[in-house]
C-alpha cells in the first residue's frame, strides 16, 4: 500500500499548505473582512486533519459552526453608510 500512502502524505503537506496560507494572509490582510474570510481559509485546511484523526463528529460541528459564525461576524463588521441630514 505505498501508493495510498504517498498520497496521504501529498493530501496532508496540501490541506497544511492551505492552512498556513490562511494564517499568512490572515496576517498580511489590513481589512477585517479579508482576516475573516482568512481565518475560514485556515479552518478549511485543518478540518481534513481532524476528520484524519477520526473525530467526524467534531469535524462535522466545526463545519456547521465555522461558517454560519464567519456570516454573522461579516455581519456584524460590515461598513455602514449613515445619511444623518
Amino acid at each position: 500500500m505505498q501508493g495510498v500512502s504517498g498520497v496521504n502524505e501529498i493530501l496532508a503537506i496540501l490541506f497544511a499548505a492551505i492552512a498556513i496560507i490562511g494564517a499568512v494572509s490572515a496576517h498580511i490582510q489590513h481589512d477585517r473582512f479579508n482576516k475573516i474570510i482568512a481565518v475560514g481559509i485556515i479552518f478549511g485546511g485543518i478540518i481534513p486533519f481532524i476528520v484524519d484523526r477520526g473525530y467526524l463528529d467534531i469535524a462535522i460541528l466545526v463545519s456547521l459552526i465555522i461558517p454560519i459564525t464567519t456570516i454573522i461576524i461579516l455581519q456584524v463588521c460590515r461598513k455602514e453608510k449613515r445619511d444623518d441630514a
